[in-house]
């Protein structure tokens, strides 16, 4: 993972704050790019994984923003994930590809059940997965 140097309000992925601050059930935003770059932003769930530097987020294979992502290709697209909780907030930028191999999915299923609650079937459900380079917030 890339870090900044210099001030602001850059986290230190492997920092306890962070790791905490994911264990909290904090509903998130996602946003992408449409084709014509005004950005899409919608409520999501996330999860982080410090060990692999992976934002995971769970949605339909027909969503919006899985095919603003796709639309990016192999390299992947620009992405920002933000939650807020009073004063805290934490926001994920990296680089998003979709997943839709049935381990990818099911890890994404799995995390998310540990952050959240079990999600409802989705036969078409796909995973964002986000390389993040950068994270942001005051904890």
């Amino acid at each position: 993972m890339r870090q900044r140097t210099g001030g602001g309000h850059q986290l230190d992925p492997h920092d306890e704050r962070v790791a905490a601050f994911f264990r909290e059930r904090h509903v998130a935003t996602l946003t992408t790019l449409r084709p014509d770059g005004t950005p899409h932003v919608v409520p999501v769930g996330v999860t982080f994984d410090p060990a692999t530097g992976l934002a995971r987020v769970i949605t339909s294979g027909t969503s919006h923003k899985a095919h603003h992502v796709a639309a990016a290709g192999p390299e992947g697209a620009p992405v920002a994930v933000c939650q807020v909780d009073g004063r805290r907030w934490l926001t994920v930028e990296g680089r998003a590809v979709v997943r839709t191999d049935g381990p990818a999915v099911a890890e994404a299923e799995r995390r998310y059940t540990e952050r959240y609650r079990p999600p409802r079937a989705n036969p078409a459900r796909v995973v964002i997965e986000i390389t993040v380079t950068r994270l942001l917030g005051t904890l």
